[in-house]
């Protein structure tokens, strides 16, 4: 996870909580410590159009159910909202910012929260689409111009479009197994970049295993939320 600030430089993830690196990306700075040990490692992470940053973490032993949600606020002290989370990954809102988007890839499927955008509370939680297991899992997602979510499917050899109803709209094929994240970037955010691993991956089974893809999917994205930190 990297996620620009509001004035300059990025947060990342590391492996126990979050830092602070500079625009030259030479100086790296702790700053929180989230989770502490080997048990579980910093996965995932997104601001809301607030720019509060929300990151999960997912189990380093494959374990089921061990990883977390956190909100992060500049000023105040970081909430754990959600627990038993097996891998905490994409993470989106709607245009007007009152639905979040959220993947825990253990789950099959990406839910969706009510969102205050004015507190940064989360409820009512709820299932937006299921992904069948032949389908791959859902892993990172974006939110395009349109409010339409992109979705990398691991294992899944795809990325999937899903109307703000939650129907399917378009299917990607792209040729890597494991998709793991997109974004939209370019000066225009006409451009989908799409990101894939080759974990696991033979010598010569998937030649473009690992690679990043780039296509434009005649829509547009929308600026980073930027970390108000």
């Amino acid at each position: 996870m990297v996620i620009p600030r509001a004035e300059s430089g990025y947060v990342v993830a590391t492996r126990d909580g979050l830092a602070f690196v500079d625009d030259g990306r030479t100086a790296v700075e702790p700053f929180l410590f989230l989770e502490p040990g080997d048990e579980t490692r910093m996965n995932d992470g997104k601001c809301d159009p607030l720019g509060r940053l929300w990151v999960g973490s997912m189990s380093t032993k494959r374990q089921p159910n061990t990883g977390s949600l956190y909100r992060v606020e500049t000023g105040r002290d970081p909430v754990r909202v959600l627990t038993g989370v097996t891998t905490s990954n994409g993470l989106g809102w709607s245009l007007d910012g009152a639905v979040m988007y959220y993947v825990d890839t253990g789950t099959g499927g990406v839910d969706v929260f009510s969102y205050d955008l004015e507190t940064g509370e989360a409820a009512e939680r709820g299932r937006f689409v299921d992904v069948a297991p032949e389908d791959g899992k859902p892993d990172g997602l974006t939110v395009d111009a349109e409010g339409h979510l992109w979705v990398a499917l691991w294992g899944g050899w795809a990325v999937r479009r899903y109307a703000p109803d939650g129907a399917l709209d378009r299917v990607l094929r792209i040729p890597a197994a494991q998709v793991t994240s997109c974004c939209f970037g370019g000066p225009d955010l006409d451009v989908l970049y799409i990101t894939t691993a080759a974990r696991g991956v033979q010598a010569g089974e998937q030649p473009m295993a690992g690679a990043v893809f780039a296509l434009r999917p005649d829509v547009r994205g929308l600026p980073a939320a930027r970390f108000a930190g």
